[in-house]
């Protein structure tokens, strides 16, 4: 599933031509995506984009004909072509300009979503955008707001950073790595955390996303930017998917377990 990174590299792929553009055409497939289009999604054509945005996983397209939303789902990519390109069998949605161009969403299993909010709409006060934790890249992410979302939760803090009420966008991948480099086991309780640890683990989510995003995303089985390069933070993975391997820091074998139906990546023997 494309995490946050995916969706910022993907967001400043499309952003160059979208932005202060028109919308001239739309084409939706006709099969459903997660949930059914918006009804008004006609009315965004003729739309002029004036922000290209994201909000955890979320692209928003602000426009003076209401907003866009776009989730990617488990195997969505949204690609720059030609208008007029042949679609394939998964390309689902697309947004036309008078340039020529198309933004087409390409969805093999159709979990992605388009929402179109109407003019007026503030949509960071809608579903699914609501009760949304903070951006773990703001200043409203830091170790004194990380420790008082963990306080009474028991669950374990890997099962915790993936709640996006209290972080949005580190999933599976990133925070297995996140917690290898806090030194962080995680199997801990996630209320245990000290402040100190908190401030090394927020420190690591920010230094991990961003050279993510620098990288341009991770490439594990399927995902693309919108220019169709892959990710290569894959070869700055440290501890996913390299189960049995020497701990890149002490040498010990690393270990993979399932926590909540999800695979984990540590080191029992340097993370605490």
């Amino acid at each position: 599933m494309p995490e946050l990174p995916e969706v910022e590299v993907t967001r400043r792929g499309i952003e160059p031509v979208l932005k202060n553009r028109v919308i001239s055409g739309i084409y939706t497939s006709g099969l459903k995506l997660r949930e059914p289009y918006s009804p008004t999604l006609p009315q965004f054509e003729g739309a002029r984009i004036s922000e290209v945005s994201r909000r955890a996983k979320y692209i928003l397209l602000y426009s003076d004909k209401g907003t866009l939303l776009m989730h990617l789902g488990m195997t969505g990519h949204l690609q720059i072509l030609k208008t007029g390109t042949e679609r394939g069998k998964h390309d689902h949605f697309e947004l036309q300009t008078p340039e020529g161009v198309c933004v087409r969403l390409n969805d093999i299993r159709r979990f992605g979503l388009v929402l179109h909010y109407p003019p007026g709409v503030d949509v960071l006060s809608c579903e699914p955008l609501r009760d949304l934790g903070p951006e773990p890249l703001s200043d409203s992410f830091s170790p004194e707001t990380l420790q008082l979302s963990l306080q009474g939760r028991k669950v374990a803090i890997k099962q915790a950073l993936m709640d996006a009420k209290v972080v949005v966008g580190v999933g599976n991948i990133y925070a297995s790595e996140s917690l290898f480099a806090a030194a962080v086991s995680p199997l801990r309780p996630a209320c245990s955390l000290s402040l100190e640890e908190c401030r090394a683990l927020c420190r690591a989510i920010k230094e991990i996303l961003s050279l993510s995003i620098e990288r341009g995303g991770t490439t594990i089985r399927d995902f693309s930017g919108a220019d169709g390069h892959l990710g290569y933070f894959v070869n700055e993975l440290k501890v996913y998917g390299h189960e049995g391997e020497e701990c890149p820091r002490c040498h010990s074998h690393l270990r993979k377990i399932v926590q909540g139906q999800r695979s984990t990546y540590y080191c029992e023997h340097c993370q605490h």
